[in-house]
């Protein structure tokens, strides 16, 4: 029998039986293979995400990779068969920010797969066909289950337009941080910085192209073109900034805690400092995504540590949450 996490409400969850929605026109019928677990899924679990941003009762599930098996009427046949991953933001196409690509903007309100709409923590997942990104043939969809945070980094790296030869630096050493390493590496930096609180992450910031590691209470350099900041703690932002040579330019990325320290706004007129910010992935970045993973420039296996099946989905939230610096990216496997 085929299965499907469900969260009842906060705390409380079960296992249940799990029939696949046949997709309608315009949709695709996705079988799942695996499906990340984010700091988002344990707000889901805990009920602390923001009002509005969660409906339960609720299937989660928002990064995954599957293969279609079926599609709905107007949606090309051709789809069937093949690996893909999806966009989460169930935009409505039709408001202004959607036709300029901002679809994380989208004024028609929230709606994201895993949230208020069913997720991947089952053996099939049905969604809107457009939101589906195409893989290479001989893609490893276990990998893949990683590009959805990947593509919210590939936005940032948009925003950064990092130039060959110029020097970048990245603050923040989780998944996010790991990826900013990859996308930046790909741009033939001079340097590559990557600034952290956990002296075990070198090694693999190093092994992703960092030719610099320093943690936080290290003398830093105040002469970077470039930083991207990841942490989401609450002085990263003020870390990154001051990282930055004059004229610079910041992507922030993590969402802190209220009350976290915020930027100097006589600091930013006075260095020129450019700063731009990312929420979710709008379809560009997954296209770039997914054509870096494609090309080999982004390898995601590395930061997966633990595979379980969707019966232990409680056992895996709470890795998550552990603070174990063994613990990188948990999967989920239908």
């Amino acid at each position: 029998m085929t299965t499907a996490v469900v969260v009842e409400a906060p705390g409380e969850h079960r296992l249940v039986a799990h029939t696949p929605r046949e997709p309608a026109p315009g949709e695709a019928l996705v079988r799942v293979h695996a499906v990340g677990i984010c700091g988002s899924d344990r707000e889901v679990y805990q009920g602390n995400r923001p009002e509005g941003y969660v409906r339960y009762p609720l299937t989660p599930g928002h990064e995954w990779s599957g293969t279609v098996q079926a599609v709905g009427a107007g949606v090309p046949a051709s789809l069937v068969g093949r690996k893909v991953v999806g966009e989460g933001f169930r935009n409505c196409q039709v408001c202004d920010r959607c036709h300029a690509g901002d679809t994380t903007l989208c004024t028609d309100g929230y709606e994201e797969t895993g949230f208020t709409q069913p997720g991947a923590m089952a053996a099939t997942l049905t969604l809107p066909a457009r939101l589906l990104h195409v893989l290479p043939d001989d893609a490893d969809l276990t990998a893949a289950a990683l590009l959805e945070p990947a593509a919210c980094i590939a936005a940032a790296a948009i925003k950064a337009h990092a130039l060959p030869g110029e020097k970048v630096a990245v603050v923040g050493t989780g998944t996010l941080g790991m990826f900013a390493v990859q996308f930046l590496k790909a741009g033939s930096p001079a340097e590559l910085l990557v600034v952290g609180t956990r002296n075990d992450r070198e090694t693999l910031s190093r092994r992703f192209g960092a030719t610099d590691f320093r943690t936080r209470d290290q003398e830093l350099p105040d002469d970077f073109d470039v930083v991207i900041e990841t942490a989401g703690s609450a002085s990263a932002a003020q870390t990154a900034a001051a990282l930055l040579r004059r004229g610079g330019r910041l992507v922030l990325t993590g969402i802190p805690a209220p009350g976290a320290d915020g930027l100097d706004p006589t600091d930013l007129v006075v260095r020129q400092l450019e700063v731009h910010t990312v929420f979710g992935a709008p379809p560009d970045a997954w296209s770039h995504t997914v054509r870096v993973f494609g090309a080999g420039l982004l390898d995601p296996l590395p930061l997966v540590t633990h595979e379980l099946p969707l019966a232990e989905f409680s056992e895996a939230i709470e890795l998550v949450g552990s603070g174990d610096p063994k613990v990188g990216k948990v999967l989920l496997r239908p």
